[in-house]
């Protein structure tokens, strides 16, 4: 029997019965079967007691799914790591991920507007013995990068970026990190594939959130695609992630 466009939709946003029910996979049983055998046996304590801290949160669909924090740890482990930017914190997951694969000494200069959510996290991540290294600003992010580029020391100087906050202004943030990051560091972008929308017909079945921001995020998928300043790789991992290594 084939589904109505309709039932495909509904089907697909159902979501899975996990957090990290924001993966692209199909298969409930298949996103399953890699947190339990590959995410969850390697998931730092501190991490499991936040995620599921976070799951009782209202707002828990704006948290980053285990395994993409997984993924962010590894990808700062490989590049050495040491200067890190986040914008869009919520309460803290992949925060708590980074500061975990930092070396002692590293530092994560940390952005939201909502302290309150960073704040439920907080007892989380001192536990961990890593808030020293969170340097967290609360408010609007363009602001405070526009004060960051305005001081020359403050360019290429960041090894690795971290973008999840609001979609209508990733591009303003990419005009603005891409001079932030130094040459061979990494910007990543979350939610590039928002939901799969970036496929769906004009006339799919979308949540007014998912439709609102659509236009936005296939924007600034076409901007990196064009941007010779950086190479691309965008991996369905959560909601789509977009990594961006500067070279020039």
């Amino acid at each position: 029997m084939t589904m109505t466009k309709e039932e495909q939709q509904q089907n697909h946003i159902a979501g899975h019965k996990e957090q990290g029910h924001k993966s692209l996979l199909q298969s409930d049983a298949l996103y399953q079967y890699i947190l339990e055998t590959s995410v969850y046996p390697r998931e730092h304590e501190s991490l499991k007691e936040l995620r599921e801290l976070t799951q009782k949160h209202p707002w828990n669909l704006m948290a980053t799914p285990a395994d993409e924090g997984q993924l962010l740890g590894m990808l700062l482990k490989l590049i050495n790591a040491k200067n890190t930017m986040e914008i869009g914190v919520y309460t803290g997951y992949s925060l708590l991920s980074t500061a975990l694969a930092l070396p002692p000494h590293g530092k994560i200069l940390a952005m939201d507007v909502n302290r309150q959510y960073y704040e439920l996290g907080l007892p989380v991540i001192q536990k961990a013995g890593v808030a020293h290294k969170i340097d967290f600003r609360e408010g609007p992010a363009l602001s405070l990068l526009d004060q960051l580029i305005k001081q020359e020391k403050n360019k290429g100087t960041f090894d690795f970026i971290f973008v999840d906050a609001d979609k209508d202004n990733y591009l303003n943030y990419h005009k603005r990190v891409i001079e932030l990051v130094k040459v061979g560091g990494l910007i990543g972008y979350d939610n590039t594939l928002w939901n799969g929308s970036v496929v769906a017909p004009p006339d799919a079945p979308l949540m007014n959130y998912i439709r609102h921001y659509r236009h936005f995020v296939m924007e600034l998928n076409k901007a990196l695609a064009l941007d010779s300043r950086v190479e691309i790789c965008q991996l369905p991992v959560g909601d789509g992630i977009t990594l961006c290594r500067r070279i020039i």
